[in-house]
């Protein structure tokens, strides 16, 4: 079994917030094709990069998780090209760890 997490950025790259109907079309996509999820929404997540000029950049991100029995990279792959696209990020993170239920 597998988690997936989507780290997904709160505020654009200009600085407006995106709007939570694209959160929520995320959330139906993956409960229509998993068949459920899990999201930590209540408290941002702060991320934090140093910049190849020496600035710190900083991105506030929500948890998006879903657990599946097979791992479809392809579909993983698109889904994330066109989540990069619909969130106009150069690289939109999405990790995958290999999971035992105990």
């Amino acid at each position: 079994m597998y988690m997936t997490q989507l780290l997904l950025p709160l505020w654009s790259n200009s600085g407006e917030r995106f709007p939570n109907a694209l959160f929520e079309q995320v959330r139906g996509e993956l409960v229509s094709q998993f068949g459920g999820l899990t999201a930590y929404t209540r408290t941002p997540a702060r991320g934090l990069w140093q910049e190849k000029d020496g600035g710190t950049v900083h991105d506030d991100i929500i948890v998006y998780e879903v657990m599946v029995e097979d791992l479809d990279e392809d579909w993983w792959s698109r889904f994330r090209e066109e989540l990069e696209r619909r969130f106009s990020q150069e690289t939109l993170v999405i990790r995958v760890q290999e999971i035992w239920l105990l």
